[in-house]
Parts: structure tokens; C-alpha cells; sequence
């Protein structure tokens, strides 16, 4: 059976993922150990209580946690997290969430790190129940703790507006008052840094840069993972994560300890060094390797894309989304004029592709001088519209 056996079956679109590790793309490609694992225990009947403790104990050594559990994803992690910090191990409580008549509901986080990374930030707090404090930059965070604070909640995403205070003087402020600092850093890298820092909950996605299934990873203090797993009894019931998931988890972390990260890394600069040398001499484009901004190892290629390239930025995005293969970049900054190609999953020869089919769609537009036409609010609400139009058209 070849890769595309399914893709035809299913008759889904190809798709070059010049991206990164983006859920609307499937995140990324499952590594083989994740995959056997999870394929390993399909056709077993298992205590889900002994498999989440066996993932704790995997979680914990990659992180250095006290213990950790496995959700169903990053996204719901937050929730689940915010949840436990209102209830800890009641079951009274956990059982009338979303309830919070008589508990601590409030959860304190930076206005900047209210985003939105496919869904509000604001609606994974909501969802458990529990209100969003937002504080701007500049302010005294300690301002905003009262006698209601339950949870502070901290975001390390480049989705992140204003990154605001550094994550070890954020988790100092709080440390004093007993308040839990929950850590979202679902796309990074680093595993050990956020609880070496005292973070009490640090969430994880197991299917980005780990290669797991989709699932969701925490970890930190034993007994606020206790409370967190408990919600299983509650609202964690309805985000609930199969075994097939957990198994995938426990593989991904065991292959990110034995992955050589160096051969990957150049092999990313590689690509980044290709994509800068093809495209430099583009007409209306200008290229730049920038550095990821959230501090993980990976070198991404900035595309400029000027007027008298003959289209706009998101035109060309479209554009190159819309080829066979569809070639699909890290568009969340279109409205300024550039995307990026990110390298970490491409399969060999992909680069290349990605390049001609850059150059391609340039001179296709100052051949037909069919470009710039489009506002960029007419490509949001066309983009909208069509999703508002599911499953017509898809």
C-alpha cells in the first residue's frame, strides 16, 4: 500500500505542509513507535486508570514532574487543569462543574496571551466554568489577585500578541499567595523548563513536535495532577482520551529521548538554506531566515511579499493552497505582507516542490496580471464563508 492509497480512497487533497505542526493540517506526521504502540494495544482490553499511571511515570521522567496524565488534547488540558484548581480532589464538586457557586473562579492571565489559536483562550477557562482576569502590560500583576483567584494561567505560543513578563518572574508572583500557575506550551520543545521554573501544571500536545497521537500531555505537582485526573468524573468525562491515545503518548516520549534532535536540526537548516538561495531572486519577494519566536529550534523562511510581485500575500497564499499538491504555509500573519515555510514536516523532496511552485505562482500572476484584487477583509470573509458552507464543498 503507498501514502496516498488513502488520500485517493478518501479523495482528500494532497498536501505539502510548509506550515509547521498546525491542527487544521492533521499537526504532524505520527512517528512509527507512537504508531505501533498504538496499534499494539487496539485489540487489548486494558484498566485505564493502570495505563494513565503508566503514562504518568513516562511524563514524569521526560519532565522532571512529580507525576503527569494524558487528556485527549492540549486544548482540553487547559480546561481540565483550570478545573482542578477550582476543585482539587472533591468529587462533590468535580461532579457540578461547571457550577462554580461558592468556589474560587477566577483565573488570571496576561491581556497579550488572550488569544486565539483556532479557539479563545478565554473559552478554555470558560468552558470549566471559571472567568478570565486579564491584566495589561504594565500593570502590577499582583493587582489583580483577590480572595477569588483560583488559577494563573500563562501562554508560550507564537500565537502570543505581547509575551508581557517572563515565565520565572510570573510563577514568583504567584508562588507566595499558593495560587497554581498552569503553563500552556503545547507547540514547544523545551519539556523540562516550565516545572524546573515551579510551574505546578505544564500541558503539552503529544501529537506535534512529539509525533504522538492527538492527545494532550500534563505534568507537574502530584497532587494537582490528582485533581486534574479526577475530572475524569467530571467534565474530563466528555474530553476523554482512548487508550490508543495514551499508548501513543507513552511511545512518542520514550522516541523523543532516543531522537537524534541534532541530524534533525540540520536537516531543517538544509531546507531553510535551499528556500533562501531558489527564492532570492524572485521578482517582488525577499527572503529571511528568522529564528522561532518562542525559542524552539527551528529556523523558518520569511517570504515578503511586495506590489510589484504582482499579487498580494494572501493572494498568493490561495494561490499555492490551491495547486495539486496544495502547498500550504504558516499564513497567520498575511495581513502584513508575509508567511512563512516552516521545514520541520516536510518529506524528502518537498522542499523543492514548495520553492517552484513559489516562483511558478510569481510569474503566473505578472503573466495574467490577475493579482492584487482581493482585500485582504474579502479573503477572511471568503475563507469564513466557505467553512460557514460545511460539509458543501468540501
Amino acid at each position: 500500500m503507498t501514502r496516498n492509497d488513502i488520500i485517493d480512497r478518501l479523495k482528500l487533497r494532497r498536501i505539502i505542509n510548509a506550515s509547521g505542526t498546525m491542527t487544521a493540517l492533521g499537526a504532524s506526521r505520527v512517528r512509527p513507535e507512537a504508531a505501533a504502540m498504538s496499534l499494539e494495544i487496539i485489540d487489548h482490553f486494558v484498566d485505564i486508570d493502570e495505563l494513565q499511571a503508566a503514562a504518568g511515570r513516562a511524563i514524569a521522567q521526560a519532565t522532571g514532574a512529580e507525576a503527569g496524565c494524558v487528556t485527549s488534547s492540549a486544548s482540553s488540558a487547559m480546561s481540565i487543569a483550570i478545573a482542578a484548581a477550582m476543585t482539587g480532589p472533591d468529587l462533590g464538586r468535580i461532579e457540578r462543574l461547571p457550577d462554580t457557586a461558592g468556589l474560587k473562579s477566577e483565573v488570571v492571565v496576561q491581556a497579550g496571551h488572550l488569544v486565539n489559536y483556532g479557539a479563545p483562550i478565554e473559552q478554555a477557562i470558560r468552558l470549566a466554568g471559571a472567568s478570565p482576569v486579564a491584566v495589561d502590560a504594565g500593570r502590577d500583576i499582583t493587582s489583580s489577585i483577590t480572595s477569588n483567584t483560583t488559577a494563573a494561567l500563562y501562554v508560550v505560543s507564537h500565537h502570543v500578541a505581547d509575551p508581557g513578563m517572563p515565565l520565572g518572574e510570573f510563577i514568583a508572583v504567584f508562588k507566595p499567595h499558593g495560587i497554581p500557575v498552569i503553563v500552556d506550551c503545547a507547540s514547544e520543545y523545551d519539556l523540562r523548563g516550565p516545572v524546573a521554573l515551579g510551574a505546578d501544571i505544564a500541558i503539552y500536545s503529544a501529537h506535534k513536535f512529539l509525533g504522538g497521537l492527538t492527545a494532550g500531555l500534563m505534568a507537574g505537582r502530584r497532587d494537582i495532577i490528582r485533581a486534574a485526573y479526577l475530572q475524569n468524573r467530571g467534565i474530563g468525562r466528555h474530553m476523554k482520551v482512548g487508550k490508543e491515545g495514551i499508548a501513543g503518548a507513552i511511545a512518542a516520549l520514550e522516541a523523543w529521548s532516543k531522537r537524534d534532535h541534532a541530524a534533525a536540526r540540520a536537516r531543517q537548516l538544509g531546507i531553510a538554506a535551499l528556500w533562501l538561495a531558489s527564492l532570492r531572486d524572485v521578482p517582488g519577494l525577499s527572503v529571511e531566515k528568522c529564528a522561532d519566536s518562542t525559542g524552539n529550534p527551528i529556523d523558518r523562511v520569511k517570504v515578503s511579499v511586495h506590489k510589484d510581485a504582482g499579487l498580494y500575500a494572501w493572494e498568493l497564499a490561495a494561490r499555492l493552497a490551491a495547486r495539486d499538491p496544495s502547498v500550504r504555509v504558516r499564513d497567520d500573519l498575511l495581513e502584513h505582507g508575509y508567511f512563512f515555510l516552516d521545514p520541520c514536516n516536510l518529506a524528502p523532496g518537498e522542499e523543492e516542490t514548495v520553492a517552484r511552485a513559489i516562483r511558478s505562482e510569481v510569474e503566473l500572476a505578472a503573466k495574467r496580471r490577475d493579482g492584487c484584487r482581493e482585500s485582504f477583509a474579502n479573503h477572511c470573509k471568503r475563507i469564513t464563508a466557505r467553512q460557514l458552507e460545511w460539509p458543501e464543498g468540501f
